[in-house]
């Protein structure tokens, strides 16, 4: 298998589905702009979308995958198919039982993720209402991760990596159509979680079917493949999603600020979100399969390889993403956010928000592969350990930066935080002789950094003023944008390919 093009597959189907992404936001934003609706939507969405990310996108397929990719290679067919019934069923059970107990307990769930919201009864109640609708998501959208998990072990890639489409899609045809339906229509978004995490589930149950891997209900809780995973899984959850529980508690924080301060942060996440998932998850997504196998056949020289192809891609790409958001900040959130309710003042403090998070970027980019480094070998405590650290070290950064900076504070917390993260794993990979850098790094080092310079130049001056962002229609600006983006990536890559970087360089074969 090319890991080169499975990459290009499952970042392609990655932006198909962060582009919609967008799309959801600006008519989120327009329909509802910044304030009190959407900081309640927001908040009711922010438990089941913290577990979205961390089942889909990290420690459910850290703990799961590289058993599968076990029993895939040693054990058989047949004792795969019984793994994945009895895995299937025990987390269907209880992941249905923690819905009902979410729904049960939504008004203790938004009094701690949001204890601002309680001097406001109007705005807190409606919150309660939203998280009772959005909660059953969880078992929807993990039951997809499992799902999920299977298709990349088996590499198919694709269908995993476009399935979160189908959850925008709802966004919009629900925010377009239906809300005028509900009273008050902010009630459609939450319909919208509901009915977007069943189709996730329900798209891809014919493609394992035909894999002949759909799971049957079968309950064995003496299986041992099923504790093996539960035992990763759990300090897993605490390791991989490190970042999450830090947004997560920058929504206790930013709830005591003025109002909007929920939303800005929102919508300068799903900015981050687009790198972090058309390259971060991706890289993960089709790494941890590779090095579960080359752990599992000891072939150490391979595996360090794999993590050194992993990392120079990241920085490759990662680095002028983060250029990029930090000077286009201002330009990108008036392109896509400002029309409607969405205002000046909202371009602004998200504007704030972004430039902060960007940061971090690269962090939040080389955790999502370095953090297989240790999963894919079953080592847990090491990275348990760091994310303890990592999240003490980033409230501190919360209490030091809220301020003197109020939302745009929590932003640069969360991305120091990622850094710190990056640093410590890339750290101990080494101490424990698990990654060896491959001869060539300081040439390029050079290539890339000589490439930034040359592009942040580029952009500096092609975008001109910030107040003419905040001007003239939403086909305007896009076309403007689309200049500068264009002619800023260009820039980039010439400067690379000028210096000797060339796509070949990175064709790199793994596990079929």
């Amino acid at each position: 298998m090319n890991l080169l093009r499975a990459l290009v597959t499952v970042s392609g189907m990655t932006l198909i589905s962060r582009i919609f992404g967008f799309v959801r936001d600006v008519v989120i934003a327009r329909a509802f702009g910044a304030g009190l609706y959407t900081d309640a939507f927001f908040v009711a969405f922010k438990l089941p979308n913290l577990l979205r990310r961390i089942f889909a996108e990290g420690a459910f397929s850290q703990a799961f995958v590289p058993i599968l990719a076990e029993y895939k290679s040693q054990r058989g067919e047949a004792d795969t198919r019984v793994f994945l019934d009895h895995v299937a069923t025990l987390l269907a059970l209880a992941l249905f039982v923690v819905s009902v107990l979410g729904i049960l307990a939504a008004p203790l769930i938004v009094y701690v993720s949001a204890p601002g919201f309680a001097a406001v009864p109007s705005k807190f109640d409606l919150t309660v209402q939203l998280l009772r609708i959005t909660f059953p998501y969880i078992l929807f959208i993990s039951l997809a991760s499992l799902a999920g998990g299977i298709l990349n072990t088996y590499s198919r890639f694709a269908i995993p990596a476009f399935t979160p489409t189908l959850l925008n899609l709802c966004f919009i045809g629900f925010a377009l159509w239906l809300a005028p339906f509900f009273d008050p229509p902010v009630l459609a978004l939450a319909w919208a979680v509901f009915a977007g995490g069943l189709l996730q589930l329900g798209f891809q149950l014919p493609y394992l079917a035909r894999l002949k891997l759909l799971p049957r209900p079968r309950l064995n809780l003496r299986d041992p493949g099923v504790w093996r995973v539960l035992k990763l899984m759990g300090p897993a959850i605490f390791g991989v999603s490190i970042g999450q529980i830090s947004l997560l508690i920058n929504g206790i924080f930013a709830s005591f600020l003025v109002t909007g301060s929920v939303s800005w942060l929102y919508y300068a996440d799903r900015l981050m979100e687009f790198p972090t998932g058309v390259l971060g998850v991706a890289l993960g997504t089709i790494l941890l399969p590779s090095l579960s196998r080359s752990f599992a056949e000891r072939t150490a020289e391979e595996y360090s390889r794999l993590l050194d192809w992993g990392l120079r891609l990241t920085l490759l790409l990662a680095l002028p993403a983060a250029l990029g958001l930090a000077i286009l900040a201002t330009p990108l959130i008036a392109t896509l956010f400002h029309h409607g309710a969405f205002d000046g003042h909202d371009v602004a403090m998200t504007s704030r928000a972004l430039t902060a998070y960007s940061i971090g970027l690269v962090g939040l980019i080389l955790v999502k592969v370095l953090a297989p480094g240790f999963y894919a070998r079953q080592n847990i405590k090491t990275p348990v350990k760091i994310g303890a650290v990592t999240l003490i070290a980033t409230q501190f950064m919360n209490l030091a930066f809220i301020y003197p900076m109020r939302h745009a504070g929590l932003a640069l917390a969360i991305g120091l935080g990622a850094c710190l993260n990056a640093g410590l794993l890339y750290r101990k990979l080494r101490q424990h002789g698990v990654y060896q850098p491959q001869p060539g790094w300081a040439g390029f080092a050079g290539q890339v950094a000589a490439a930034l310079v040359a592009m942040g130049l580029v952009l500096w001056f092609a975008m001109g003023s910030l107040e003419s962002w905040l001007h003239g229609g939403a086909l305007a600006r896009t076309l403007r944008l689309t200049l500068v983006v264009a002619a800023g990536a260009a820039s980039y890559f010439t400067v690379l390919a000028l210096l000797g970087v060339r796509p070949r360089d990175f064709v790199k074969r793994g596990a079929a």
